[in-house]
């Protein structure tokens, strides 16, 4: 009994892998169930076992996607001091670094573009950009005159840091081959963030 259920949690986490990069590769409306477990050498039954329709298999991806992302990035704020200008950039640089380390799950969690999909997308979205908003206004707060930049500012950062990832991705650059430039971005980022 206890073999049946690791072979079944393994089969699980295969149908998971795979349709990540399925879903990256070739988007969410042109795959069906059946053809993303033929082109995973399944039969549909089996993804059927595990998930009743492809936005339930679509929806446990991002979700776990999401957890991952923000459990490394928890446990990162946890070791540093908030507020602190070091801080933040070590979050930048781990979300770069996340991104870069996983395409696929970048991808779809912040760059499938698919009204009926972004919704499933939302909630955990918002409370990774609520996460990284709280670091933020936490270092400008201690900048003199400072207010106005309150709101603006993360959303801003976000979108550098996201611009610097997606553009890397699509030229199949891993972190390992731009981490000086990820460190400088990073860097020129915080300093813009001071002056």
């Amino acid at each position: 009994m206890a073999r049946k259920a690791v072979a079944q949690e393994l089969s699980r986490e295969r149908i998971l892998e795979g349709a990540r990069q399925l879903f990256a590769e070739h988007g969410y409306q042109t795959l069906t169930m059946r053809s993303i477990a033929q082109a995973m050498g399944y039969s549909h039954g089996a993804l059927y076992y595990h998930f009743k329709e492809k936005a339930d298999l679509f929806y446990t991806l991002v979700n776990e996607d999401f957890n991952m992302l923000l459990n490394r990035q928890r446990e990162m704020l946890a070791r540093t001091r908030m507020g602190d200008v070091g801080q933040l950039q070590k979050l930048m640089q781990e979300f770069i670094r996340f991104g870069l380390e996983n395409p696929y799950h970048y991808e779809i969690m912040f760059m499938i573009n698919d009204p009926e999909l972004q919704k499933y997308s939302r909630t955990e979205q918002a409370e990774c950009l609520d996460l990284f908003a709280t670091v933020v206004r936490s270092v400008i707060a201690r900048q003199p005159n400072n207010e106005s930049k309150m709101y603006s500012l993360p959303w801003s950062l976000f979108m550098s840091m996201h611009g610097f990832i997606s553009y890397n991705i699509h030229y199949k650059q891993s972190y390992e081959d731009v981490k000086k430039l990820a460190e400088q971005h990073v860097k020129f980022l915080s300093e813009g963030l001071l002056s």
